[in-house]
């Protein structure tokens, strides 16, 4: 898919040794297999051994795809919160292939969920993942990437955006992704001249087995490959080594080296795609977001004579309400809406018979739910999963996310009449 013109479309991997953590799937498997294209050497070191009930592929699968598309693969189990385990495939590595030029930090774990939600083990599990288990990689990669000739770690972890928006409601993932960006801060001076590091984010959000289970059935279309990731990685890994300390956006590399149809990367060529998390709309896409002062403006003006779309749908709402609905649901719902039509609207799934409309609830909100309009419109007729605007920012929850989920079941049996 890339230009035969593009200046990286002629550099190669061949015979370089690239350790990949992650690599049985999604799109640790994707820049192993790019390079393979090349006749690289992957090391695959991932714990996937034996087949996953529900996700595909295993490191020995993996290293058939690898061998097929012309590379030489060495298939690890490695877990990365085993420091040993790292050790080592490391030194398994060195003994088969003779050294490590490059190393991919690629496995990641998440849970998008708030503070209280979090279980500790939860915690850990992104603590030892993304942090500890990105840092005792390098730690113990980096020795023997100091001795290649054109060595690069490359971390898949994204620009730090301190906007309070993503932390707020998944902290410790946003802590444990940012820890891996800070290693590529530290270990890009700290080693500067010797060994590049970087970062690369995708810009919007990426099919793999993960997302399916994030997102549901249909997301797939609201996503792009693998693909633009292992070309974007490919672009990075070929670049001199004074190619250090940079923060990556898939699409805005690929830009700048020629690349210009983007729909090959797209699972459903022309569908809307969801943008990934920590970047904010208006640094990357060059779309407005409406700020604090201007939401007000737009709140005043609607609290006059709520009408359009908004006012419309909370109408189809009001004459859907059930008793049934009010009976499983037991919620109370405030929406904070900025843009056309914006204002405070809530659903009462709580008192007797139910109720909706404009301004605020009769009694205080169990769950406090901020979006534009445009987003509450869409939402509410099924072109915007609520669990997909929440993982993209467009929608932002205080209060009871229990609720919140069954008020999502609500509305996909409500979406026929809206």
């Amino acid at each position: 898919s890339l230009p035969s013109t593009s200046p990286f479309a002629f550099r190669k991997l061949a015979g370089c040794t690239l350790f990949i953590t992650g690599a049985s799937r999604g799109i640790g498997k994707a820049i192993a297999l790019k390079a393979a294209k090349d006749g690289a050497n992957i090391v695959i070191a991932a714990k996937t051994a034996e087949p996953h009930p529900t996700l595909p592929g295993t490191i020995y699968t993996a290293a058939e795809e690898i061998e097929a598309a012309g590379g030489k693969a060495l298939p690890c189990i490695v877990n990365v919160r085993e420091e040993q385990q790292i050790i080592n495939a490391v030194e398994k590595a060195v003994k088969t292939f003779g050294g490590i030029d490059i190393l991919v930090n690629n496995a990641s774990a998440i849970s998008l969920t708030g503070t209280l939600e979090t279980a500790t083990k939860k915690v850990n599990l992104m603590m030892d993942v993304n942090v500890r288990g990105t840092y005792l990689t390098s730690k113990a990669c980096l020795p023997h990437l100091r001795k290649s000739k054109n060595p690069h770690i490359l971390n898949l972890s994204p620009p730090m955006n301190l906007n309070p928006v993503w932390f707020k409601n998944h902290c410790a993932y946003t802590i444990s992704k940012y820890g891996m960006s800070m290693c590529v801060l530290g270990m890009a001076e700290e080693f500067r001249g010797e060994v590049a590091v970087n970062a690369l984010w995708p810009k919007t959000a990426i099919h793999t087995a993960a997302m399916d289970m994030l997102g549901g059935d249909g997301i797939e279309k609201q996503c792009r490959k693998t693909d633009i990731l292992a070309d974007a990685a490919y672009c990075i890994l070929t670049k001199p080594k004074t190619f250090t300390g940079n923060f990556i956006i898939d699409e805005v590399l690929l830009r700048e080296e020629g690349v210009k149809n983007f729909d090959v990367y797209a699972i459903a060529p022309g569908h809307p795609l969801i943008p990934d998390f920590f970047l904010d709309e208006k640094k990357f896409s060059g779309s407005q977001q409406e700020g604090a002062d201007g939401a007000k403006v737009k709140r005043e003006s609607a609290a006059a004579k709520p009408s359009g779309p908004v006012a419309e749908t909370f109408r189809v709402i009001q004459g859907a309400m059930t008793e049934e609905y009010v009976r499983s649901t037991q919620g109370i719902f405030q929406f904070e809406l900025s843009g056309d039509d914006g204002g405070t609207w809530y659903i009462d799934l709580k008192t007797k018979g139910g109720n909706a409309g404009f301004g605020k609830p009769p009694v205080t909100a169990d769950v406090v739910m901020s979006m534009s309009s445009a987003d509450f419109v869409k939402m509410f007729t099924g072109k915007l999963k609520p669990t997909l605007a929440f993982m993209s920012g467009k929608l932002r929850i205080k209060g009871n996310m229990a609720l919140a989920m069954k008020l999502e079941k609500m509305l996909s049996q409500l979406n026929p009449k809206l």
